[in-house]
């Protein structure tokens, strides 16, 4: 059945291609956005790799290859709350999906004003929709785009279930009591440290005032397009490179086109959790097909694919490409090694395949990092923010801990 859906952030690298997904599987879709991850490129003097176009000439284009219609609507849900609310009692959409969020670790720890930047828009944002969801009595169906992050990256020793832990708790006479709590939250950057305070504002409003969420915690997304965003040159989705947005595959594959070493940070033992954006959008129109029940608690999703370390990823790539890899000091406060079991039942039963690394389409995004090379700006693709002073002295200071050459010559792409 066909929905009305709010799409918060919707010119973003993961709200562009849902929009226009959903747009397809015949929803009406609006997108609210106030374009701030454009003004980041400026502030940052930075640009997406792919040609972004203006936000009308991307819906003109959308229109044209499907004769479908987005509305857009300029809105900073973090500051205009006025707004946001006499819209929603205006349109009274059936599902909110909420991407308009600071999504970018590093961003976020760049020094206080970008700290304050996030909490303040990640925070404000979410607080804002909920208080006007109860505000306008509207029962939409609120879909977030949280992040692995907020079960921390430790290493558990056990499978990681979704979103729920069930403890056991002895009473003052020894007699045990099970009890299911929300997985304790360890986050490792200001960033991740909203997505769990977005945890326990959704645990309140729907216990106290019975909204309907699913929170969608989501692994780091590989690739760039979608069926949708291939249609025309105008819907190409980002492709962020670069050191403060950039994700760690991105700049792998940007550096293999460049004949740059693909540039490892630490001993490169951080297993991260993957998803490619055609799953991205995929999920999220399962999640909006299969909503929880008015009462019911926070519905929490793992949103991935699989898990691998950061220097099996560089090795995949170098295998690839033929690139060089390079050892780096590490910006983050993180554990040199961890593991992560993660499950991912729900999508799975939901009939959701996920597309993984080894499945070919790697190539796809390369061929992408070659076509547009020489829109890199070499100097923004080094991570440069760490997480401490002490952090960031070793990083000014420090060249290559070691760099390990490919036995094979390289392929296509690698040594421009």
């Amino acid at each position: 059945m066909a929905k009305k859906i709010f799409v918060l952030g919707g010119d973003g690298f993961c709200g562009w291609p849902t929009a226009l997904h959903l747009s397809e599987l015949g929803h009406e879709v609006v997108i609210i956005d106030n374009l701030s991850r454009r003004r980041i490129d400026a502030e940052l003097g930075v640009h997406s790799l792919t040609p972004i176009a203006m936000v009308d000439q991307r819906l003109d284009a959308w229109h044209q290859v499907s004769g479908r219609t987005i509305r857009f609507h300029y809105l900073d849900v973090a500051q205009d709350y006025a707004r946001l609310l006499a819209l929603l009692a205006e349109e009274r959409p059936d599902v909110i999906v909420h991407f308009a969020e600071q999504r970018a670790a590093p961003y976020s720890m760049r020094g206080p004003a970008e700290k304050r930047y996030t909490v303040n828009n990640n925070v404000g944002g979410t607080h804002n929709v909920l208080a006007a969801l109860v505000a306008c009595d509207l029962d939409a169906h609120l879909v977030h785009l949280g992040t692995m992050g907020v079960y921390g990256y430790g290493g558990a020793g056990f499978e990681i279930p979704e979103g729920y832990l069930t403890v056991q708790i002895h009473d003052d006479a020894g007699a045990p009591h099970d009890w299911e709590i929300l997985y304790p939250t360890r986050p490792g950057s200001v960033y991740h440290m909203t997505k769990s305070i977005d945890q326990l504002l959704f645990q309140f409003y729907a216990q106290n005032d019975r909204l309907r969420i699913t929170d969608l915690h989501q692994g780091i997304v590989w690739g760039t397009q979608t069926a949708e965003t291939r249609r025309h040159p105008a819907l190409v989705n980002r492709f962020d490179y670069e050191g403060e947005y950039g994700t760690v595959l991105n700049r792998f594959l940007v550096q293999a086109a460049l004949g740059h070493p693909l540039t490892v940070h630490g001993t490169g033992g951080q297993t991260r959790a993957f998803l490619n954006i055609q799953d991205t959008v995929r999920c999220i129109a399962l999640a909006v097909a299969h909503p929880p029940e008015r009462g019911d608690r926070v519905k929490i999703i793992n949103q991935i694919a699989e898990s691998l370390r950061v220097r099996d990823l560089a090795r995949l790539v170098s295998d690839l490409t033929g690139a060089a890899i390079e050892y780096l000091p590490n910006p983050r406060k993180e554990a040199a090694e961890n593991d992560l079991d993660v499950s991912n039942a729900t999508f799975r039963a939901l009939g959701l395949d996920p597309i993984l690394l080894t499945d070919g389409l790697l190539a796809e995004t390369l061929e992408i990092s070659a076509r547009y090379a020489d829109r890199v700006d070499q100097r923004h693709i080094p991570a440069r923010t760490a997480w401490t002073r002490e952090q960031q002295a070793a990083l000014d200071q420090a060249g290559p801990i070691e760099t390990i050459r490919p036995v094979l010559p390289g392929v296509a792409g690698a040594g421009r």
